[in-house]
């Protein structure tokens, strides 16, 4: 039980909130209904011949909040990332920068004013998953979207240790999507260097103590051609200067 007093009112007594609301509707529209006491009409005859018919018409969906997040860009397997899961864009907006909306439900992704794509959201409670619109694909079988067989497909062309290399990176991840980008980052490495480098700069790596190689790993070796002669230059040294190892810097001050 509960007391509520109302303005104007003695002081009543309320045993539920639905007869306290009763109650005030009932004083309300009184209130409305009152006439005024220097003009005609009353509050209610006032809105119903002059406010009412100003009056638009509610929206056709309720009203939602939303979070905007801006400047996303577009991965080169034509989604963008959003709460650790992945959602399709038009394949010609690959590598833009796009703006996102994200309601209770909706992911939207917009370029400038113009609204790319809309997905429903993966639940909060899912990582590395993907909604894809066939219509973002390109058209035609030529193109395919990266999986694991495919990947594997293009190290073992490279070669064994190459393989051996992406392997490991698939090894260290939870998702096989996760592998994905840093595998490809080591195989593209084939566009600026050849197929029996990278092969080779896989063979150098897989004799170090780094166990999960990475496109940064690789790619040193080959920009300074440690391919070429099979040794690193930690531990090359015919090749000249001088090269402060590992056991160096772990010993302290020397």
């Amino acid at each position: 039980m509960a007391t509520w007093v109302i303005a104007g009112l003695r002081s009543e007594t309320f045993t539920t909130l639905s007869g306290l609301q009763a109650r005030i509707r009932e004083r309300v529209d009184a209130y409305n209904t009152t006439p005024f006491q220097k003009r005609e009409g009353s509050r209610r005859s006032v809105f119903a011949s002059e406010e009412r018919p100003l009056l638009g018409t509610l929206p056709a969906a309720p009203f939602e909040i939303s979070q905007w997040v801006y400047g996303r860009k577009v991965g080169r397997n034509g989604h963008v990332v959003w709460s650790k899961n992945y959602y399709s864009v038009p394949f010609a907006h690959i590598g833009a920068k796009v703006d996102l909306r994200i309601t209770q439900s909706m992911i939207e992704i917009y370029r400038g004013d113009e609204r790319l794509a809309s997905h429903l959201l993966l639940p909060s409670n899912t990582s590395n998953k993907y909604r894809t619109n066939d219509a973002d694909l390109p058209e035609g079988r030529g193109w395919q979207p990266w999986d694991r067989p495919r990947i594997d497909a293009w190290a073992a062309r490279v070669g064994p240790a190459t393989k051996t290399v992406t392997d490991r990176v698939f090894e260290s991840v939870q998702v096989d999507e996760q592998a994905h980008d840093p595998a490809l980052a080591i195989l593209r490495l084939t566009r600026r260097f050849s197929p029996a480098r990278v092969e080779a700069a896989c063979q150098l790596a897989l004799r170090g103590p780094v166990r999960n190689i990475r496109y940064a790993h690789l790619r040193p070796i080959l920009d300074t051609g440690q391919d070429k002669t099979g040794q690193s230059v930690e531990t090359a040294d015919e090749v000249g200067g001088y090269v402060r190892g590992s056991d160096y810097y772990a010993g302290g001050t020397r």
